[in-house]
């Protein structure tokens, strides 16, 4: 029986799609955090992020001891800003790898399909997390207004959700 909700999984799917880059954050072997940008290719309906990168990026070597990641999306435009978290493998996996494979790829594997370097991530999402400013901004900055003279945080500017998987 699948741990997850599919509703959940679409639910994380539609916040991010029309996000271009998620900043992958990553454990090295001292504990140090450190994140870059990379594009989530997919989330499948059994809860997995996909992503292209470089078996020669120095940040895969530590997936193997450090699976536990998180990656964080904003838009600010549309006031969302979600963070997810979950355990990612590198894999090399080139069915997987021509499924997703788009144009855009060919930005960093100019080889293609046929790069020696073109890995994969998967993430198996275990939790989520996103704030939802869905007010309007000039609800939002009256509110924040308000905080600001009362003295008390504010309230009623947006959605804070967690989901687990």
């Amino acid at each position: 029986m699948p741990l997850y909700s599919q509703d959940q999984i679409n639910l994380i799917a539609t916040k991010i799609k029309d996000v271009r880059f998620g900043m992958f954050t990553t454990t090295d072997d001292e504990n140090v955090l450190t994140s870059r940008p990379l594009t989530s290719q997919q989330i499948d309906n059994e809860g997995n992020m996909w992503f292209f990168t470089s078996d020669e990026a120095a940040f895969t070597l530590h997936l193997a001891h450090h699976a536990q990641v998180n990656v964080s999306f904003s838009n600010p435009e549309q006031n969302l800003y979600l963070s997810v978290s979950g355990r990612a493998y590198l894999l090399r996996d080139r069915a997987k790898a021509r499924e997703l494979w788009n144009p855009l790829a060919r930005t960093w594997f100019p080889a293609g399909l046929d790069d020696p370097h073109l890995a994969l991530i998967r993430m198996r999402i275990e939790s989520a997390e996103y704030w939802d400013a869905s007010a309007s901004k000039m609800k939002q900055l009256f509110h924040l207004a308000k905080a600001a003279v009362s003295g008390r945080a504010p309230v009623n500017i947006g959605k804070h959700t967690t989901i687990c998987l």
